[in-house]
């Protein structure tokens, strides 16, 4: 297949029911030879900071001179950003190639492999043709039926616990972090975030049965880190516990060079000193977006363009942007789960606008003297990035700076 032929097949495995369980990511594996077998792994859980824990590993290990694997969901604009050798996203040849093979090998099966079980073994089995020192692997949604686990990690790091995907991985915070938990293995050593008390409790009695030794970060790192916001001086320090736990040789100095030059984009993204794009999709991530715009915009107040996806608490995050919104400026989210937007003028007492597209309510924020602020999905955000690449390619020309 060419690389867009293989792009369509896979994104058509999209509409595969999933099968929990993880049958078909093992077979996958074995078919190709058990690349995971040969690597050397950190595992990442949790539901808000993974892929900003997962992007300070990648960067100190970088630093620190190591070969890497990168493997995160989901993406932003390009399936590619998911697999990473080095920072560098795989190439169209080898994501054509892989895929191909994978077609190949599930071809008569009675249960298609999902879109995600066919991305993490295209991306580990690249990892090890690509002789990759350590990968950083991200888990989906859950943990203990994630397809990422499949393999058995130098350590496992659990970030912060809240209630998101509660259709699948339970309505508490206690089932949600036993889902979260299952990453813990044997003897394996465990980074958590600071948790609300019912998910540590989970996560201490977890790693008690499996012998592996638990530490909670109790103190933010006291560094300078290249992303925006406190929280993420509490990912940095749960960044450097791991680094410290897994045994790899990582000097203070290629730590310190890997976090004040880290890049993870839609987090607190800045552009042109006029746009902040942020995938804060959840509660708990509203709050720490609301934090992080008080640290740089003080009382200053913002254009919101919101959009979520249907099955997320869009409400409470509402309630919570409140605090720093002038208007809304409510969009669709392309996507078979994006929210209609017309549901979304109740949630607020604020002013409120309801957009066919996104482009047209970036239009109209730009029109206005407030920063805007582009929130409510990474669906949404990487639309708006592209969109923004696209349309506003020189955004230093747009607005005042703050």
């Amino acid at each position: 297949m060419t690389f867009t032929q293989a792009l369509d097949w896979l994104n058509s495995t999209q509409f595969t029911c999933i099968k929990l369980g993880l049958e078909n990511t093992q077979r996958l594996l074995d078919a190709v030879g058990n690349p995971e077998r040969h690597l050397r792994f950190i595992h990442v859980a949790g539901t808000n900071g993974k892929g900003s824990v997962c992007a300070m590993l990648d960067a100190c290990l970088r630093a620190s001179g190591y070969r890497t694997g990168l493997y995160t969901s989901p993406h932003l604009v390009d399936f590619r950003e998911r697999v990473r050798l080095n920072g560098t996203m795989i190439s169209q040849e080898d994501t054509a190639d892989g895929l191909t093979r994978l077609r190949e090998t599930a071809l008569n099966w009675d249960h298609e492999p999902t879109f995600f079980e066919l991305s993490t073994v295209l991306a580990i089995d690249f990892f090890k043709r690509s002789h990759c020192d350590v990968v950083v692997l991200e888990t989906g949604m859950g943990g203990r039926l994630d397809s990422t686990n499949v393999i058995t990690p130098l350590v496992s790091v659990i970030t912060p616990i809240a209630m998101d995907h509660m259709s699948w991985l339970g309505d508490s915070i206690e089932k949600i972090a036993s889902e979260k938990a299952g990453i813990i293995k044997p003897q394996v050593p465990v980074i958590s975030s600071p948790q609300e008390s019912a998910a540590r409790g989970v996560l201490i009695e977890k790693a008690r049965t499996c012998g592996s030794q638990l530490h909670v970060v109790d103190k933010p790192l006291c560094t300078p880190v290249a992303l925006p916001g406190a929280h993420q001086l509490w990912n940095a320090a749960v960044t450097v516990a791991a680094l410290d736990a897994s045994g790899l040789n990582c000097p203070p100095e290629a730590i310190s060079l890997g976090l004040s030059s880290v890049q993870w984009p839609a987090r607190f993204q800045n552009l042109g000193d006029r746009i902040v794009i942020d995938g804060a999709h959840n509660e708990h991530s509203a709050h720490a977006l609301l934090s992080t715009w008080k640290e740089f915009f003080n009382d200053e107040k913002a254009t919101i363009i919101f959009g979520a996806l249907c099955d997320k608490n869009y409400r409470e995050m509402l309630i919570a942007l409140q605090e720093i919104s002038k208007e809304f400026f409510f969009v669709p989210v392309k996507s078979e789960r994006g929210l209609d937007p017309e549901v979304l003028p109740p949630c607020t007492d604020l002013p409120s606008q309801t957009f066919p597209d996104l482009e047209s309510a970036v239009e109209a924020a730009l029109s206005t003297p407030s920063p805007v602020l582009i929130t409510g999905s990474l669906f949404l955000a990487g639309e708006a990035l592209e969109l923004l690449e696209q349309k506003y390619p020189d955004l230093n020309t747009l607005g005042r700076s703050f």
